[in-house]
């Protein structure tokens, strides 16, 4: 009997896009996949191959189950040092993601761009029958996390957030113990994440292009602005033109980890207060320093705060706090307690990769899937409208618009250079 490749099983299985999306989750057989050969694997392509995009490329290349067998970047050099990485031949590195995607023997992307390219990048893999791999945030606007969470809907296609904190059993334990209720009712959640971590260039000078970038193609649907390499790489996080400063940041995983021990991750706030401090001058223009109140439907509070970083929540009976170095919780014994067989056990992932692998193989969802990864991303963008608008702000989670405010409203979406409208 020969060895079926993946797409093999799936043809004659009949399991189309639209079959997947309606019948839920199907399991294969590991009988059916034998061993990881290359026909096995699930084949890759990287799309952003900087230092995430290629620290990304190592972890697909060194797993059993998954060869990368594309990349592209706008950077030649970031774009040649990742071919060089992946062992792969010039054929097989692109200037254009659309080129990659027309490749039929690619089953998934890992996209690991500037903030502004993750919704049409994404959008248009998921069109193209390509499984997702984005880097967190997932989204630019509200308004994009929609498009990009009901197409994944549309397609049938399995995306991943990179909100690796999702996988890591500290934080999983933490919000498993607020949802059976160790620390009593919940009624207060305190999210800090750092302030800016670059010096906003007070002038900065107007460049040529150098060789081998794609200037027009790295800017994309962002407006057009003169080159200056100030703007591009690392960052690019602290323009709002491409990204929404350290809460798209370092909020987006923190505020995720918010709304998954508080159980709100398929909806969002009611009332939004935001008082912000940003730039008065300088190229960098997202907030310095930051207080956001975000209040749900049941009274919790989520108070977001330029500070260190972690997770605090507070209940009727005690507090816990988690961050990436520690746990901690008053009194102690809470974080000394088991989850029993009875109680509320969240999805538990060990490895973020992996798990995207596994769910591509099996087409099931996994930990951070599209709508949770829009979710998480909202709670980020509403909090910058807010600092940006100043008052309180009533939030309808449901229609995704602000509550008879306009000026709110028109920041929800962005305008887009042609031809890169959704």
């Amino acid at each position: 009997m020969s060895v079926w490749t993946r797409r093999d099983f799936l043809k004659s299985a009949g399991i189309t896009a639209v079959g997947v999306a309606s019948a839920g989750p199907i399991i294969v057989p590991s009988r059916l996949l034998g061993a990881y050969a290359p026909s096995n694997r699930i084949t890759v392509g990287c799309i952003g191959v900087g230092g995430m995009g290629t620290a990304n490329l190592r972890v697909f290349m060194s797993n059993p189950t998954s060869q990368v067998v594309a990349v592209c970047d706008v950077d030649a050099a970031h774009r040649e040092n990742a071919r060089q990485v992946a062992e792969i031949d010039q054929s097989s590195s692109y200037n254009d993601y659309r080129d990659l995607l027309a490749r039929d023997d690619i089953d998934a992307v890992v996209v690991s761009t500037p903030d502004h390219w993750h919704v049409p990048i994404s959008a248009a893999a998921v069109k193209a029958g390509k499984d997702v791999y984005c880097e967190k945030p997932l989204t630019l606007t509200v308004a994009g996390g929609r498009i990009l969470s009901d197409a994944v809907k549309r397609y049938g296609r399995i995306l991943q957030t990179g909100s690796q904190q999702r996988s890591d059993s500290r934080f999983r334990f933490a919000c498993e113990l607020v949802r059976n209720g160790r620390i009593g009712d919940l009624h207060t959640i305190r999210v800090e994440i750092p302030g800016n971590n670059r010096e906003n260039p007070q002038t900065w000078p107007v460049q040529p292009v150098p060789n081998g970038f794609d200037y027009d193609m790295w800017l994309g649907p962002a407006p057009w602005q003169p080159y200056t390499e100030l703007r591009c790489h690392y960052t690019f996080r602290f323009i709002l033109d491409y990204s929404g400063g350290q809460i798209t940041n370092w909020g987006a995983h923190y505020l995720d980890i918010a709304q998954w021990g508080h159980g709100s991750d398929a909806t969002g706030p009611v009332e939004i207060m935001g008082q912000g401090e940003f730039p008065k001058s300088g190229l960098f223009d997202t907030a310095l320093r930051y207080y956001v109140e975000y209040t749900y439907a049941d009274g919790v509070k989520v108070i977001l705060k330029t500070a260190g970083q972690g997770v605090r929540f507070e209940g009727s009976e005690g507090w816990l706090f988690v961050n990436r170095q520690r746990l901690d919780a008053q009194p102690r014994s809470i974080v000394e307690s088991a989850i029993g067989p009875g109680e509320i056990h969240l999805y538990e992932s060990k490895n973020h990769q992996q798990n995207f692998l596994d769910s591509v193989r099996l087409r099931n969802d996994p930990v951070a899937p599209a709508e949770i990864g829009h979710r998480s991303a909202s709670l980020c963008h509403l909090g910058n409208i807010a600092m940006m608008v100043g008052g309180n702000l009533f939030w309808d989670p449901e229609k995704e618009r602000f509550v008879n405010d306009s000026v709110a409203n028109a920041l929800l979406s962005r305008s887009t250079r042609t031809p890169w409208s959704l």
